[in-house]
């Protein structure tokens, strides 16, 4: 799996519009949009390679991307999809919050959700199970809201340049 980042992005611009636009390059396992920025992850190394030459420094709803290779660290991880999240909740304070229960590699709030990666599964089990039907900052955590991505645990290497 290919991690590309996506800057300068306008703030109209919606996930589905960066998912069809990166789609007619090759096959899309995720995108997401967090403020001003933008992951997509692609299966396969050369069409991720593809839609980078084409597609840095188009334009997209006025603004030109930055489209590059994530540089974040080759990592194994599991993935967490922790829901309806106040407004007031940070990335900082969802991270320290899971790092009670270890290594975060990852967190990244999109609008009321986020996804969270942790280092070992064991901790992201753990995690599940202390939060599972609990409030943290006036909303509840409940298995319908802190959910293993896909109701499975999902194993996420992210390659960088």
């Amino acid at each position: 799996m290919v991690k590309i980042f996506i800057g300068n992005l306008a703030s109209e611009t919606t996930a589905k519009e960066l998912r069809e636009l990166f789609e007619k390059y090759g096959k899309i396992s995720e995108c997401d949009i967090v403020k001003n920025f933008g992951f997509v992850h692609m299966d396969n190394l050369s069409e991720a390679e593809e839609a980078i030459k084409n597609l840095h420094q188009t334009d997209l709803n006025g603004w030109r991307m930055n489209v590059e290779m994530s540089k974040g660290r080759t990592k194994f991880s599991t993935k967490l999809h922790v829901g309806n999240l106040s407004e007031e909740v940070t990335s900082e304070i969802l991270r320290a919050k899971f790092e009670e229960f270890g290594p975060v590699v990852e967190c990244d709030i999109v609008r009321n959700y986020a996804f969270v990666h942790m280092e070992k599964l064991a901790d992201a089990m753990e995690a599940i199970d202390k939060m599972d039907n609990t409030a943290f900052k006036g909303e509840l955590f409940g298995r319908e809201k802190l959910l293993v991505f896909s109701l499975t645990i999902f194993f996420l290497l992210v390659a960088c340049s």
